[in-house]
Parts: C-alpha cells; sequence; structure tokens
C-alpha cells in the first residue's frame, strides 16, 4: 500500500511559457486547501540536485497568476540526464520530506520525471507547459494561446508599415520542429503565406503564390515561417531567393525570438493552468503517477508520461484548408 502523500514539491523546467506562474499558484493553493505541505523547487532539475527549496503557502504565491515567465525560475540540467544526478536529486527530496512531485514543463521535463519515476518509484504528474504545444495527448499547452495572440499583435503592426511601404516580410515564429504557432497565428492575422514543418512547399510554389498575390492587386504581402520549416535553409536565404526571382519585391525580415515567450498570460491560458494544477494534485492525493494532465474537448484527461513523450501533436488539416482558401 503506497504511503500517504503528506509534501508535494513543485518546480518549473525548460523553456518558460506564460502560464506558468498560474500553474504554480494552482499547485500550492490546491495543497493548502487540502492540507498538504507544498515545497517550490527553484531552477528545475538543477535546483532539485541542490536541493534548492523554498516552503510555500496559500499567501506565497499572491499576484503571480497574471505575471509571465515562471518566479520558481527554469533551466535546462544536463546533470540531471545521469543516473548520478538522478541519484543526487532523489537523495535532496529525501532529506526535505518530499513525498511526490509536480513538473511543469513539456517533453524534455516529462521525460526526466519518467526516467526518475522508474528508478525511485517517486510518484510524479507533469502539466504541459510550452508555448509550441507540440505535447502529445492534450489540445492544449499552457503558453500556447498568449504566444499565438503575441505573435498576432506584431503582425498586425508590421503590416501596417508593409502596407504603408508596399514591402514584403517574412516572419519567423517559434514552434521548433512544428507549426502550431505559425499556422494559426497566420490564419488569425490574415498572412498570405503560411510555411510550416507539416508542408514542405517548395520554393517554386512560394513564388507562385508571390505572383498572384501581385496580380491580384496585391501591394503588399506577409508571409509566416515556422523556424522549423525547411522550403528554404532559413528565412533570410528565402528573402535572398524571393528578391533574385521577384524583384519586383521589397522584402524584409522579422524574426519575432523570444518576445513570444513573454507578456501576460491570456484568461484562456490563466484558467487552464488553474484546471491542471488542481487536477495534478488531486491525482497525486488519489495514487495516482506517472501521468500528464491534459485538456480534450475541453475536458481535463490524464495521459501516461510515456505516451506523452513520444511524438508530437498533429497539425490542424482543416485548419490548413481554411488557410489556403483565405489566401486566394
Amino acid at each position: 500500500m503506497a504511503s500517504e502523500i503528506k509534501k508535494i514539491a513543485v518546480f518549473t523546467s525548460g523553456g518558460d511559457s506564460p502560464g506558468m506562474n498560474a500553474a504554480i499558484r494552482s499547485v500550492v493553493r490546491t495543497c493548502a486547501y487540502l492540507g498538504k505541505e507544498c515545497v517550490g523547487i527553484y531552477r528545475g532539475y538543477q535546483g532539485m540536485i541542490e536541493g534548492d527549496f523554498k516552503p510555500m503557502d496559500a499567501r506565497s504565491v499572491n499576484n503571480i497568476i497574471n505575471k509571465g515567465g515562471t518566479i520558481l525560475k527554469s533551466a535546462r540540467c544536463e546533470e540531471f540526464r545521469t543516473a548520478e544526478g538522478r541519484k543526487k536529486a532523489h537523495e535532496q527530496l529525501l532529506k526535505e520530506g518530499i513525498d511526490a512531485f509536480v513538473v511543469i514543463g513539456g517533453n524534455g521535463s516529462f521525460t526526466g520525471a519518467l526516467n526518475f519515476n522508474r528508478e525511485y518509484g517517486f510518484p510524479v504528474i507533469g502539466i504541459p507547459g510550452t508555448i509550441d504545444n507540440d505535447i502529445l495527448g492534450s489540445s492544449y499547452t499552457i503558453g500556447f494561446d498568449t504566444a499565438i495572440n503575441t505573435v498576432v499583435d506584431a503582425i498586425d503592426k508590421i503590416r501596417d508599415t508593409a502596407s504603408s511601404h508596399n514591402r514584403l516580410f517574412f516572419i519567423e515564429v517559434m514552434g521548433r520542429d512544428v507549426g502550431h504557432i505559425a499556422l494559426n497565428a497566420g490564419v488569425g492575422a490574415g498572412a498570405e503565406e503560411i510555411l510550416i514543418p507539416e508542408q514542405n512547399l517548395g520554393l517554386e510554389r512560394l513564388l507562385e503564390s508571390l505572383k498572384r498575390s501581385k496580380a491580384s492587386g496585391k501591394s503588399s504581402s506577409i508571409v509566416i515561417v515556422a523556424e522549423g520549416d525547411k522550403t528554404g535553409k532559413n528565412v533570410f536565404q528565402l528573402k535572398e531567393y524571393v528578391e533574385e526571382h521577384l524583384p519586383i519585391y521589397d522584402v524584409r525580415v522579422s524574426v519575432l525570438g523570444h518576445m513570444q515567450r513573454g507578456g501576460n498570460p491570456t484568461c484562456f491560458d490563466r484558467v487552464l493552468a488553474s484546471r491542471m494544477g488542481v487536477k495534478a494534485v488531486e491525482s497525486l492525493l488519489e495514487g495516482k503517477s506517472n501521468l500528464m494532465v491534459g485538456v480534450r474537448d475541453t475536458k481535463l484527461v490524464l495521459v501516461p508520461l510515456e505516451e506523452a513523450i513520444k511524438a508530437h501533436t498533429e497539425i490542424d488539416e482543416e485548419l490548413i484548408r481554411v488557410s489556403d482558401i483565405m489566401t486566394t
């Protein structure tokens, strides 16, 4: 019979995403509500190895639900990838009297939690926090909605100057090797073309699309490029290719970069993070482990960590079709 869980740790790991603080707040306050102790681990797995712990109560998470980033900081930890590093982490957790933990992060963070659980049988629950929306088993990850709204806002501003100067803008967005941010933000902002890793359109089709846009009377165009797209070696090569073959265009490049990770989380991300935090703590207290809290059809679900890290989420084919129609 599993021992009673009295003290739960929470930490953020990997790349930060808007809404992580809301998830931390939810875990801490759920523990307080259910009469359990909660400990924050600073700097993810690195802080776990070093014993960088701090007790947290309901008041310690006041006024953070609206803040981007993560108050517990985040880090990537190579040492935790080793058996020796995980052994140090386990010793620190036992020393602090921690019985289980909630990890808020992405694929790499969940892989670390899964390996740790397999070696020590330590109860773990994952909450998907990544702007890329690439975790299998959940329709949305914390931070994705905020990121696409940030991108749309930036595109709207860039379109103003594109229209004023009759320019073509290539706008690179994040997403690693998936195109969820590019596709959703591109449709939402009315981009003339969207280049994503899941569809290798090729340079010739890009030129034909731009020619059609010009022939239809468009004096400026916006092309959204996911950072993992393989149409060209990079977004700057695309610029050079178009300038060489379509000199009628005045081409500019804007790489949005890490601004997509920042900013106040949207209401959607705050509510999602709050729901997932409650579910994570309750699941641990029910004796569940090695699971990720996901959302499907607005309902929370529990997904085995092993399944969540197997592959990326698939691109929305219907949204691709909508994009094709809208760029006519």
